[in-house]
């Protein structure tokens, strides 16, 4: 799998951009500030519908535009796919599949895959137990695309159970009874059956990532820190039995069925705490990925340079569990050279040197290991009367004035240029 062309329009910094790209390794070079990181951000939110760096949509739109526009021709064992997003302000964002739109923009995740290593995922290991679901949600994604819309329902009975909650307890208080009407209640018995049903399919396939990551992440850690304890993984969830947790237990075919009862009479037993405080306690919205170093959690426990070791290894074992199980995954590397060691330099170059393309953004030339022998594109920016606008600058000389694109579909995508152009 690689990407043959990239367009841009008003995301980020860029202004507009057309890019041509090749397997193999290309590299942007940029001072910091001058938008190279914008374009492995674009196409990262292709593959995720997610930004690695923001939560929301409205920092991606270029200041003073009402909207931004992602688009790239995908190629898959030698078939051909353009996807096209826009980001609205204030409104739904679109989508096309080949110029078609489509319903909604997550019928467009599995078209491009992709691994993205960057500064930020230190917090994999360091921060919230967000981050590291956010981590397993999108890599089961990756792997199994109709599970978009499992989350995506899953969180709005989440709302609706929680807002309902609140409501039954306040009345309960007001009575003195500490619980809702029957009325109330009986609502609630519906959607604790909606909640079981969409948890169970999305604990079902992190219990199947995590059996299915650990290998792999026992052996990018050891290639990259062989001095310190092993890593390990595992599953954290109060409401699931200590067998279910267990990394080496194989999933079975009756596991979605067994975890929805489960969930049904944890979510029952919790319910008067949950009316009382008005959430709902109970569910994969409050599980984490454990990360142990020997018999030690590697948060709070792990050194400066094992939390990323770590963090490389998660990276590096997604990223092998993807080859290994469907098409090889686009490898985004977002100015990680010059955060890792020789060691960690070196693993993660091997790594890079054997995938079919490579994206990579640094400092300087010298941030990139040689043996990678990266095409470099150099990324500029200018003064303009809403910011800053980046470009690309050709390593030969500077590239002539940019016509602006026409319009080729209801998305304001242009047609591709040459090799590389940028405004």
């Amino acid at each position: 799998m690689f990407i043959r062309a990239l367009s841009l329009r008003d995301f980020r910094s860029w202004e507009h951009a057309e890019l041509e790209l090749s397997p193999g390794r290309t590299v942007f070079l940029g001072s910091n500030g001058n938008g190279k990181t914008n374009l492995l951000e674009a196409i990262g939110y292709l593959a995720t519908l997610g930004s690695h760096r923001v939560a929301a949509d409205a920092p991606l739109i270029r200041l003073g535009t009402e909207r931004a526009r992602i688009g790239t021709t995908v190629v898959n064992a030698g078939r051909e796919l353009r996807i096209d997003l826009e980001l609205n302000q204030g409104t739904a964002n679109r989508a096309q599949i080949n110029r078609s739109p489509v319903r909604r923009p997550r019928e467009i995740l599995g078209i491009l895959q992709t691994v993205l290593f960057a500064p930020e995922d230190l917090a994999l290991v360091r921060g919230d137990p967000g981050e590291r679901r956010r981590f397993m949600d999108e890599l089961c994604t990756a792997r199994l695309p109709r599970l978009a819309a499992v989350r995506a329902d899953y969180d709005r009975v989440l709302r609706q159970r929680s807002a309902l909650l609140k409501t039954a307890g306040r009345q309960g208080r007001s009575r003195g009874s500490g619980s809702g009407s029957n009325t109330e209640l009986t609502t609630l018995d519906v959607w604790d059956g909606h909640l079981a049903t969409h948890a169970s399919e999305l604990l079902a396939q992190r219990l199947r990532l995590v059996h299915d990551l650990y290998p792999y992440l026992a052996q990018s850690y050891a290639s990259i820190a062989p001095e310190s304890r092993p890593a390990a993984i595992g599953y954290r969830s109060a409401t699931l039995p200590p067998e279910f947790l267990d990394p080496a237990r194989a999933p079975m075919p009756a596991d979605t069925e067994e975890l929805a009862a489960i969930m049904v009479r944890e979510l029952a037993a919790a319910r008067p705490k949950e009316l009382e405080r008005g959430v709902c306690l109970v569910g994969p919205h409050r599980d984490d990925l454990d990360l142990m170093l020997g018999t030690a959690p590697a948060k709070g426990f792990a050194s400066h340079g094992e939390s990323w070791s770590f963090a490389l290894a998660l990276r590096l074992g997604a990223f092998e569990l993807l080859r290994a199980t469907g098409a090889e995954p686009v490898l985004l590397l977002d100015d990680v050279f010059a955060e890792l060691d020789r060691r960690r330099r070196t693993a993660l170059a091997e790594v890079a040197a054997t995938a079919e393309q490579v994206l990579i953004t640094a400092a300087v030339p010298e941030d990139v290991p040689a043996e990678l022998a990266a095409v470099p594109l150099r990324v500029e920016t200018s003064g303009g009367p809403d910011g800053r606008i980046s470009r690309i600058i050709e390593p030969a000389a500077e590239p002539p004035p940019v016509e602006p694109a026409g319009v080729a579909d209801d998305l304001g995508n242009g047609p591709g240029s040459a090799s590389a152009t940028g405004t």
